[in-house]
């Protein structure tokens, strides 16, 4: 017992060393150029937040392995636990709601400041944007904690009669497992059903906190992680489908790009018209739809370069360029393939265990443990990367659904041009979908992570809260979730072939 906690505490070290690491990996290889040697503290802010995020989705696997130290015990109390899990949980998941509420903006305003002012001036800015945030957030918090801040558990008072000790223990059975010989069933078991009362207590104001930032996670997880479980393996195995069959003519090349020369041109035009309105004071409604709609017109723009450069490699490495680019999509099929077969396993795994009632199977329940039971760390190691791939789902439906809809600000990721901004609003987002991510977990894998101090908060605890609870007890989210993964896979049987064109969609006030 001692030599697996012991292990248990040497893992969460070098987990958590690794998740720093390659968060800081990821901010030095997709951070735009303009932002090198600049922008220390959201810089900082990005790195911390990715390592929150990551570490949360690895502490519910750490949560099983560290009831599972104890597993032999007779009751949980019986056993020192190696790490104090729940109150692990409640310091993550507040620091990840100040993250998301509180330094997160004021760094995006900080950033997004006009860069003619000062320092101070920028600084100040962004704080009275956060305090009036910090108002908000504090008296909507104070006020339904202090309203309807309780949570209510249906309990069923027991009672039995009392009998003789006994003096023998052969009479007792499966079948009889009392010590009345009459009823063959213990007295407790006949409760009447005029038992059943409602148990009332305030729970803790963190608890609380958690709490309504797992409802707003939830509403976004919902509708980004249920159009991206199907968009994520589909965008994949799609980028196949269209994949440049062969290199293209210097005649077709010089083509191509003599047309995206002009659209270029044209989206230069509409910017600097932009830019003009904006200095004229004109920034309404319709102006930030242009500027959306231009921003997504050029997205599209130098995705079209890309492709175009994909077509008609140049330089002396042409020919070997050209190969990679075929081993590219080859790689995509067999991502987009594996997403598919996890992303059915998802959707099946919630119909059959969460929605079906009583559970049809509990499934992937069972593949974890048959994992644990050939290596120990092979189940956790699934569990979390099933954990993970709904994260990765969350940024594909965001992005998907960014370039559907005009009014959502779009913040691609892309390989060494992120801006700190979009950095920012992806980190965000990833933080909020992570408090709704271990939820959906914790309740989708109740059996595998039965006893665990993440089942207690975010089971019990966030399914009785007042005001709450009902959209839990009719699986509101689990239902949305499998209704836009449906919707999502037959939009992308009719329509994903289709290779997304600049449509112009931007009218300027002038």
């Amino acid at each position: 017992m001692g030599d697996f906690n012991l292990a248990l505490v040497i893992v969460a070290i070098v987990v958590s060393i690794v998740v720093l690491l390659v968060s800081f990996y990821l901010l030095v290889n997709y951070q735009h150029p303009d932002d090198a040697n600049q922008a220390y503290f959201p810089k900082f802010v990005v790195v911390l937040g990715l390592s929150v995020a990551a570490i949360s989705i690895l502490m519910l696997p750490a949560d099983v392995a560290n009831r599972q130290a104890c597993k032999h015990a007779i009751y949980n109390g019986a056993c020192n636990l190696t790490l104090p899990m729940k109150t692990l949980w409640l310091v993550v998941y507040i620091v990840d709601a100040v993250l998301v509420f509180l330094v997160i903006p004021f760094a995006m305003f900080y950033y997004e400041g006009d860069q003619d002012k000062t320092v101070g001036q920028r600084l100040k800015t962004s704080l009275i944007w956060v305090a009036c945030s910090v108002v908000v957030c504090g008296l909507c918090l104070g006020i339904l904690y202090g309203v309807i801040g309780k949570v209510d558990f249906t309990v069923r008072h027991l009672s039995s009669s009392v009998q003789n000790f006994p003096s023998s223990w052969t009479g007792f059975s499966s079948g009889q497992p009392c010590i009345s010989p009459l009823t063959k069933q213990c007295d407790a078991y006949t409760a009447p059903a005029s038992s059943e009362t409602t148990w009332t207590m305030r729970t803790s104001f963190p608890e609380y906190v958690v709490a309504l930032a797992t409802i707003v996670g939830s509403v976004l997880f919902t509708i980004f992680g249920g159009v991206g479980i199907a968009c994520l393996p589909l965008s994949l195995i799609f980028s196949f489908v269209r994949r440049p069959k062969a290199v293209i003519t210097r005649s077709q090349y010089i083509k191509e790009a003599t047309e995206l020369g002009k659209k270029a041109k044209e989206l230069k035009k509409a910017a600097e018209a932009l830019h003009q309105e904006e200095r004229g004071g004109a920034k309404g409604r319709k102006w930030r739809k242009n500027v959306k709609s231009v921003e997504k017109e050029l997205l599209l723009l130098e995705d079209d370069m890309k492709a175009l450069e994909e077509m008609y490699p140049q330089g002396e490495q042409a020919e070997t360029t050209w190969v990679f680019t075929v081993l590219s999509y080859m790689i995509k099929l067999v991502l987009g393939v594996i997403g598919l077969i996890v992303s059915i396993a998802w959707v099946a795994h919630i119909i059959i265990y969460l929605l079906w009632s009583p559970p049809l199977s509990s499934f992937l329940n069972e593949v974890f443990i048959k994992l644990d039971s050939v290596w120990g760390l092979l189940g956790t190691a699934a569990f979390a990367f099933f954990c993970f791939y709904l994260l990765v789902a969350v940024i594909a439906g965001e992005m998907m659904i960014g370039l559907k809809l005009v009014f959502i600000t779009i913040h691609p990721m892309k390989w060494g041009a992120t801006l700190m901004n979009s950095f920012l609003f992806n980190v965000g987002l990833i933080l909020l979908c992570s408090i709704s991510v271990i939820q959906f977990c914790a309740t989708a894998f109740g059996y595998y992570a039965q006893a665990t101090a993440a089942q207690e908060i975010f089971g019990h605890t966030l399914q009785s809260l007042r005001g709450i609870k009902y959209l839990y007890k009719y699986n509101v989210f689990q239902y949305g979730f499998v209704a836009l993964a449906i919707i999502t896979l037959f939009y992308y049987a009719a329509f994903g072939w289709r290779k997304k064109r600049p449509t112009g969609r931007f009218q300027l006030s002038s």
